[in-house]
């Protein structure tokens, strides 16, 4: 092979395109970009996450110091509401990290002849945006509400937290439904 055809920009451009093509893959398309904000989206929804939950784990944290103090003699078990309450709080970081992982092994589009065949990728990607966008919405809503807020308020917004990680929960199935369901 001679040396100047490392510089034949025609020749170059067909080498690479073929192996592009080869790999399933042409960054120039717009499906790419799409799916590429998909996945940055996810991992930003994801981060939202486990914000809140990290907030969470410090709120129950602090309330078990708070109203879970070491036993006594004059006071060997601790107070029943104190430990059903921080129980709640700890449930409510595993639920939210339960969903942080379901937000993280969502399906992507796949880019693969079969799938070009029965959907296109482009409209289908474009259809997740809205859900991407009221997930990401849902999810900053969620982290405010935790955010530097103690046990005890978090213990008193519990309904509304548990109703927004449902919400959350709606809008992965939804999405899901975008990819997985009938074309």
């Amino acid at each position: 092979m001679p040396a100047d055809s490392f510089y034949d920009a025609g020749l170059l451009r067909q080498i690479a395109t073929n192996l592009f093509y080869g790999w399933g893959y042409n960054f120039y398309r717009k499906e790419n970009q799409l799916r590429a904000d998909d996945q940055m989206i996810r991992s930003k929804a994801a981060s939202l996450l486990g914000e809140a939950m990290a907030s969470v784990s410090s709120a129950e944290s602090d309330y078990r110091r708070a109203y879970l103090p070491p036993p006594t003699r004059a006071k060997p078990f601790p107070d029943a509401e104190a430990v059903a309450s921080a129980q709640k709080l700890e449930r409510l970081a595993k639920n939210i990290g339960a969903v942080e992982a379901a937000l993280q092994h969502q399906p992507v589009p796949e880019n693969d002849r079969m799938t070009q065949r029965y959907r296109q990728e482009a409209p289908t990607l474009a259809r997740l945006i809205e859900h991407d966008e009221r997930l990401v919405g849902q999810c900053e809503l969620l982290r405010k509400g935790v955010s530097d807020a103690d046990g005890v308020t978090i213990l008193r917004t519990m309904s509304d937290l548990e109703g927004g990680l449902d919400a959350i929960r709606e809008t992965l199935r939804n999405r899901e439904t975008v990819l997985l369901g009938p074309a």
